[in-house]
Order: C-alpha cells, then structure tokens, then sequence
C-alpha cells in the first residue's frame, strides 16, 4: 500500500467543485433504466449509453471520478479507446464496482448484508490493472418496524471495512457507502438516529480493520424522511440534520463525503447539496456521487435515438454543472428553467 499515493488520489476524487458519476449499475439495473425509456439493454445500446455519457463535453471541468461496472470498465469508446483509458486521458478518474450485491442476512429476512469478499484481493489486482484506481461497495440498510438491527448493522460494517482494507492494500482508493434507505414511512428524526448508529459503528470497523481514513472517501445517503412519511423535511431542515449526523461520527481525517442521491429527483439532490455547502466549510470536502440523479434527464432525452446523442450529452453537462454550482453554494433552483 502506497499512503501517499492513495492520499492523493482521493482528494483528487473530491476536488473542488467535483464529484463522481456513479456509471455503475449492474445488468440487471441498467435494463431497467433502458427499458423504462424503450430502449433494449443490448451490450452494444449499454456501451453507446455510457460512451455518451463519457464523452460529453466539458465534464471533466465537473466530474472527478466515473464509478464503472465489471462489464463497463473492459469497454470500448466508439474510437476503439477502453473507456478507462477515454477518461483518464480527459483527467477522470476511473473506479469500479466491486460488490457483489445484497443478499438475504441469514436469520433476518427482512434485511439484507451485502457479499463479494470472497476473491476480491484477486479481482482488485485484476482492476488495477484495467485502470481502476477507487473503487465502491454499498451496504443498504432498511428501516422499519425493529430494524435495522444490530445483526445487520454490524455485519455490513464489518464488510465495508474488509472491502476498505483490501482496496488499499490493492492501491485502490475505497469508496465506502453504508446506504441507509429512503423506503418507508418514517420520519427526519428516525432517520437521523439510525444513520448516527450505521456511522458509528462503520467507523469503528473501519479502525479495527487499520484502514487509512486519509485514503478513503465516504459515500453516505442524506438524512432524509422516507419518501412515504406524511411530512417530508424542508431541505434547510434536511442540510441540517445530516451535517449534523456526520459532524458526530466522520473524522476529520476523512477528505471527503460524496453523497448518492438516494432515490431523490435531480433538482431535489442539488438543492439538498446546495444547502450543506451554504453553511460554510466542513472539516471535509461535501460532494456529490450521484447515479440517477446525474443520468434520469441524459436517459429522458437519449431514449436510444443516435440523432439525439449530442443533446443527452448536453444534459449530462448541465445536470453536472448545476451540481459543480452546489458544491460552492451557488446553485439557485431558477437555473433548472435553462434545461428547457
């Protein structure tokens, strides 16, 4: 493990006024996102999606990193250059999903722990090669009636701080994302209370495991209301409560959080980042490491159409810009009306 390589790779992650594409849906996922806007998830259609996606203009002035799939990452650019290879050259990042997905804990069916540390010195080593230089894991975690429970708290921590340890050893920066959901019904406050537990007990995994917090980037979800409570927190309420949450448990060792947008709508997660970076410096730097939130308007405006190419990039660029203006307070929900 190179400290000082893993050190500066992941504050280049989180540079000023960058984040992260997370580009890394499995299969599974990206045919539903396909399907949903009729296009058939052919390899080749998931290749020309994220070439797209890869290509668009500008981005690098917005996005640091591009999170990949196993399949993603041995791609080829429309020119024949491996995607790895496309983005390093334009001062991107490359990364990789390395998870193998969450599964049923044994013993509480209603919660789930997330697999894939079997074999995974080897396919880091593999990644490093192909270019990867962070990587991502996430752990989900549901609330509901006795959930989540200290079971499956503690065994995704203890996961995310094996996957932690064995990225660095790799030279690979970890990504670690310890997702608390946005289904149910619950409130701002129950939230709140389970992310405190969730956090607390990563980083304690984290520090039993040896993982450098310098070269690492935290990937959490906002403190938010389940998007079915009957009362959904404003987003200065929502700015609050997660700073909040993560001033009690993120070291400030940490370079950065880089939040996932979480089942939010894209104006939604630039607001709710907005807000956090309005309150002034933090003892990290507060990102973004948005999927949909970055993509639904790309895949709207795409829907499989070559002739439309050029103008899904361009919304690809906006949705990225308008995140780089949250990152210094600056966004104003009146510049969504430029997309139109």
């Amino acid at each position: 493990m190179n400290r000082e390589q893993l050190i500066e790779t992941a504050r280049r992650m989180v540079a000023s006024g960058k984040g992260l594409l997370a580009a890394d849906e499995s299969t599974g996922t990206i045919e539903k996102r396909l399907n949903a806007v009729g296009v058939e998830s052919t390899e080749e259609n998931r290749r020309a999606y994220r070439n797209l996606l890869f290509t668009a203009p500008e981005i690098e002035n917005y996005i640091s990193g591009v999170i990949l799939f196993d399949e993603t990452i041995r791609q080829k650019g429309a020119d024949g250059t491996p995607f790895p290879t496309l983005l390093d050259r334009r001062g991107i990042l490359p990364g990789i999903k390395v998870d193998k997905g969450a599964k049923v804990l044994a013993g509480h069916p209603d919660e789930k722990v997330t697999e894939g540390l079997d074999g995974l010195r080897e396919r880091f080593a593999e990644y490093y090669e192909l270019g990867a230089r962070f990587s991502k894991w996430r752990a989900v975690i549901t609330i509901g009636p006795d959930m989540p429970s200290a079971a499956c708290v503690g065994a995704n921590a203890h996961a995310l701080a094996r996957y932690a340890a064995l990225a660095q050893e790799a030279g690979i920066v970890p990504v670690v994302e310890p997702e608390v959901l946005i289904n149910g019904d619950h409130d701002l406050e129950t939230c709140e209370a389970t992310s405190n537990r969730t956090l607390e007990r990563v980083f304690a995994e984290l520090k039993e495991q040896d993982v450098l917090l310098e070269g690492m980037v935290l990937k959490p979800s906002m403190v938010i209301a389940g998007k079915e409570a009957s009362r959904q927190a404003s987003v200065e309420e929502v700015a609050e409560a997660t700073l909040r949450c993560l001033r009690r448990h993120v070291p400030a060792a940490v370079p950065g959080i880089a939040f996932l947008s979480g089942g939010q709508s894209p104006e939604q997660a630039t607001a709710h980042l907005n807000a956090m970076n309005r309150r002034g410096p933090q003892p990290w730097e507060v990102t973004f490491s948005y999927a949909r939130a970055l993509q639904n308007p790309v895949l709207e405006t795409w829907r499989g159409n070559a002739d439309q190419a050029e103008a899904a990039a361009r919304a690809f660029t906006f949705r990225a810009r308008l995140n780089h203006l949250a990152r210094a307070g600056e966004y104003e929900p009146s510049l969504e009306r430029e997309a139109a």
